[in-house]
């Protein structure tokens, strides 16, 4: 690729929610065009309808479709790849839609397709409606495991990051009651492992890591739970401290995330979605970023819903996608510098 800047794909997400819009933002936002060329994977007809019920500006750069951008077309500024898989006209803002959770997921695999076949130097992801995806027969709870399926990536995880609190998962789309059993000390270990890789690269540097116990007071000695952390937790902390890795836990989780205490590290290990995900969210809703790690091809995504409540009236807020794709952009020109030397 002869352009300057990474390119990065952008998916437009479910179709009735926020996503479209935001990506609009970022065809034209000066600071996105600075860090990277942007290419979106969406439908060039929803976008338009987007845009006149957001009265905001519509498409203004060069529209291609899937077939064209698999051939030897060159890209050499903001481009809409119009994935032409859903009818604008029937869309209903702000509804769960199975035909609205296919199109998000197709939006998805061609990215990753463009991406695997180096068309594309990274995919940042607008969000999709999992009841949708659910609806359409797609079997993904989520981003996460579409990536690490379509990609054929044996090991991952979803890390949160900014730079209020960093957070990884060690399980994450399951139900509360499903997570001990999900649990081992080859599991916990590949995520601290794969979260100090990103944290290395992000922070250019040797990260601080912490990790999270299971139940109240990290099972205080065996009181609580049935010695989750020490069957999982501390054997995989052990482990990973005798390769190098800066890290302690298990950690009290009621107390991890207070001020004083999340300062002693980069980044903090947990067990289950809601154990990041609320600390995070509380600090950093509108800035956070959800970056997928283990993966052949980089993925960012905002860390927030299709916010179906305000789908299409001109009201989203687009920070997170920015934030998104200026991580992704950085992550990119590191490994192309890298791979130029």
């Amino acid at each position: 690729m002869k352009n300057t800047r990474p390119i990065l794909g952008l998916t437009m997400g479910d179709p009735a929610g926020i996503g479209p819009e935001i990506c609009l933002r970022a065809l034209r936002e000066p600071a996105v065009l600075e860090n990277c060329t942007p290419v979106l994977f969406g439908d060039a007809a929803v976008l338009e309808r987007v845009a006149k019920s957001a009265k905001i500006p519509g498409v203004d750069c060069r529209v291609i479709s899937v077939a064209e951008l698999n051939g030897f077309f060159e890209i050499n500024g903001p481009t809409v790849v119009d994935c032409a898989v859903i009818d604008a006209a029937k869309i209903v803002p702000g509804t769960i839609s199975a035909a609205c959770g296919k199109a998000g997921y197709l939006y998805i695999k061609h990215a990753i397709d463009a991406a695997l076949a180096v068309k594309i130097d990274g995919v940042v992801t607008a969000p999709i409606h999992k009841e949708s995806l659910h609806l359409s027969g797609v079997e993904f709870p989520g981003h996460t495991e579409i990536f690490t399926a379509l990609t054929g990536t044996k090991r991952s995880c979803m890390m949160l990051y900014s730079d209020k609190l960093t957070v990884s998962m060690v399980t994450t789309h399951i139900g509360f009651h499903q997570v001990p059993g999900k649990l081992s000390v080859e599991r916990v270990l590949d995520v601290i492992e794969l979260t100090t890789q990103a944290m290395r690269q992000l922070l250019r540097r040797e990260p601080r890591l912490g990790v999270c116990g299971l139940n109240p007071h990290a099972g205080e000695h065996g009181l609580f739970g049935n010695g989750e952390e020490k069957a999982f937790v501390e054997p995989a902390v052990k482990a990973a401290q005798q390769r190098g890795i800066r890290v302690e836990g298990p950690l009290v989780p009621d107390a991890a995330f207070t001020t004083a205490r999340r300062k002693n590290f980069d980044a903090i290990v947990t067990l289950y979605h809601d154990q990041g995900h609320i600390p995070f969210k509380m600090l950093a809703f509108d800035t956070g970023v959800n970056i997928t790690l283990g993966l052949p091809i980089i993925r960012t995504s905002v860390d927030h819903g299709t916010a179906f409540d305000i789908a299409w009236q001109g009201k989203a807020e687009a920070s997170s996608l920015y934030s998104a794709i200026q991580v992704a952009a950085d992550l990119a020109a590191g490994k192309l510098k890298g791979a130029a030397q």
